[in-house]
């Protein structure tokens, strides 16, 4: 999980910074990626790295850290004007897989802290033999001398947070597997499937699509009510149920043509875990070899809401819409093809049992 850094500082705040990093590095910290200025000249540039270019976050040490630093410390006027948060910054992406955006967040504050201590533990003998460490207000300086401000390019702080890429993504497949079999089986009871093929299909089309179309709503409306303080504005929620409504549609297509041909449950459990587990986790913490989920629908139904949500920080949109359309042209192709194997077979059960009835001949 890659995080970028960038010294806007070039002094002894940014180094500490790095020596901090190295102290803390491990498997279970975030890689930080430094680049230089030229790449990265403003504040903004590093929000738009975290928005736009797959980073997880950006931490950087502002301009003139270390030089407000060694002033505070030195004089007794500057240093009842010091900011210690003007020291470091970083930007993190709250709505992006919150459970692990979490674990940045914290690992940044983290580094954040060590990094104070780094600076005090390397310059503690030059400063305490030049400075007045008498002074309350120069003493709190250098208990806590560097901090930091973050920016979080959407807080997502509501409880259920952790749903969206969890059982959420169970729900688009579960309500169309139970709708189908409920309407399957008013088809066969009232031997639906022997209309004519034209008919059958339009009908079960509309059916299907208005359906689809409240089951997206309800999804949709769910995660809207329980938003608590989440920013997501009305056109956000209209984008959000057309794709839904869209994610839906697929795994209702899909679900016609496989129930149609394979046993149930064996069928829809391995569809359901299949795709959760291309979205309980980001892609970065998992052996290549598990990239291939990103051929699921519902992995890139989430990156899609991700896309929504954030207001475009989720640069995956050109994969996302394409896979699902794709499969949602697979699923009409397969919808189509187990529509017509139902409909032959209901004709040749209705063909045999007219002619099992004349073979009985007439009763007395």
């Amino acid at each position: 999980m890659k995080v970028l850094y960038v010294d806007f500082d070039q002094g002894i705040s940014g180094k500490s910074l790095l020596k901090a990093y190295e102290l803390g590095r491990s498997p279970a910290f975030p890689t930080i990626e430094q680049h230089s200025i030229a790449e990265y000249a403003t504040e903004d540039s590093l929000k738009r790295a975290v928005c736009k270019e797959g980073y997880w976050g950006a931490i950087y040490a502002k301009t003139n850290a270390s030089l407000r630093l060694s002033t505070a410390i030195a004089s007794r006027a500057a240093v009842e004007n010091y900011n210690n948060a003007d020291a470091l910054g970083y930007v993190w992406n709250g709505a992006k897989y919150a459970a692990y955006a979490q674990t940045v967040h914290a690992s940044l504050t983290e580094l954040v802290q060590v990094t104070g201590n780094v600076y005090s533990q390397a310059n503690e003998t030059s400063i305490f033999a030049t400075v007045n460490v008498s002074n309350p207000s120069i003493a709190s300086t250098l208990l806590q001398p560097i901090a930091s401000t973050e920016t979080d390019l959407l807080t997502t702080d509501q409880g259920t947070r952790f749903y969206y890429n969890t059982v959420s993504m169970v729900m688009p497949i579960n309500q169309q597997f139970f709708f189908s079999m409920a309407f399957n089986g008013i088809s066969m009871n009232f031997n639906l499937f022997a209309v004519s093929l034209t008919q059958l299909v339009s009908c079960r089309a509309l059916v299907a699509f208005v359906c689809t179309f409240i089951s997206a709503l309800a999804m949709s409306g769910y995660i809207r009510v329980f938003r608590e303080g989440w920013d997501v504005h009305s056109s956000q929620f209209g984008l959000t149920w057309m794709t839904i409504w869209l994610a839906m549609q697929v795994h209702y297509l899909l679900l016609e043509f496989v129930t149609t041909f394979v046993p149930i449950p064996f069928a829809i459990l391995t569809w359901v875990i299949l795709n959760i587990l291309s979205t309980l986790s980001p892609f970065e913490l998992s052996p290549g070899f598990y990239r291939w989920g990103y051929a699921l629908p519902s992995r890139e139904l989430y990156d899609t809401l991700l896309q929504v949500w954030t207001r475009g920080c989720n640069p995956y949109l050109g994969r996302s819409l394409p896979i699902l359309w794709s499969w949602w042209i697979v699923g009409v192709v397969g919808f189509a093809v187990a529509l017509r194997y139902r409909h032959q077979t209901a004709m040749k059960a209705e063909v045999q049992l007219i002619e099992d009835e004349k073979s009985e001949g007439p009763r007395a």
